[in-house]
């Protein structure tokens, strides 16, 4: 079946979600958090997941922001700072993450060639909003599709269902495209072409769905999309 969308999660995948904790470190008065940013950043965004796995068992939803102030929260008192004024900042620039070297020309690449781009993620749709116009990918996405318009969060199947909605399509049509491991299995098992950008060089997970394409980067969605 010829591919007709292309679905992008958006935490990790187009947007770097080490970029809060570095930039921060690297700010005037921040020693303390330049020792230790990279725990920091892993505890966050390790913390950010399991709530939103753990509150979806519990059938107890509050939002990706709420969920991301209690991760980062938990992330710094592990490395016992304390301080009101970095958590700020810390979740100001979480706002405005930077999309990894090789998004533009992707995003761009895929419209040119006439096929649906969107977003589906966990995030509310101010933070995406906010996060893409600061990566300035915006014209090259027709949506923005965030779990809150379901209230629940991915691996759903009732997030996966709002694509079809969206964009009239079969799950056959869409590539869909995660840096998350289970994110990938979960999309593969509802029935998407799933290329999973495995940045880290990671296993893949143990779970029903196996992305059918496995990538270091989104260098090669284009030609996987048949652009």
């Amino acid at each position: 079946m010829t591919i007709t969308t292309c679905i992008f999660d958006a935490y990790g995948t187009l947007l770097d979600v080490a970029a809060a904790a570095r930039t921060a470190a690297a700010e005037p008065g921040q020693d303390r958090l330049a020792e230790c940013w990279p725990n920091i950043a892993q505890n966050w965004r390790l913390k950010q997941l399991h709530y939103t796995w753990l509150r979806t068992i519990m059938d107890d939803h509050t939002d990706f922001w709420a969920v991301t102030g209690d991760a980062l929260d938990w992330a710094m008192e592990a490395e016992g700072i304390d301080d009101p004024a970095l958590r700020a900042r810390l979740m100001e620039l979480y706002r405005e993450l930077e999309a990894y070297p090789e998004v533009p020309s992707v995003l761009r690449a895929l419209k040119a060639a006439g096929l649906n781009t969107a977003i589906l993620s966990n995030g509310t749709p101010d933070m995406l909003n906010a996060a893409v116009a600061s990566a300035g990918i915006g014209d090259d996405l027709d949506d923005i599709l965030s779990v809150e318009m379901c209230g629940i969060y991915k691996p759903s199947r009732a997030v996966y269902d709002m694509v079809g909605r969206r964009f009239a399509c079969a799950p056959g049509e869409v590539l869909f495209v995660s840096s998350n491991g289970w994110d990938a299995a979960g999309a593969a098992a509802y029935g998407f072409n799933v290329a999973w950008v495995n940045r880290g060089g990671d296993p893949v997970e143990r779970l029903p769905g196996r992305p059918a394409h496995i990538l270091p980067d989104l260098s090669g969605i284009p030609a996987l999309a048949g652009v």
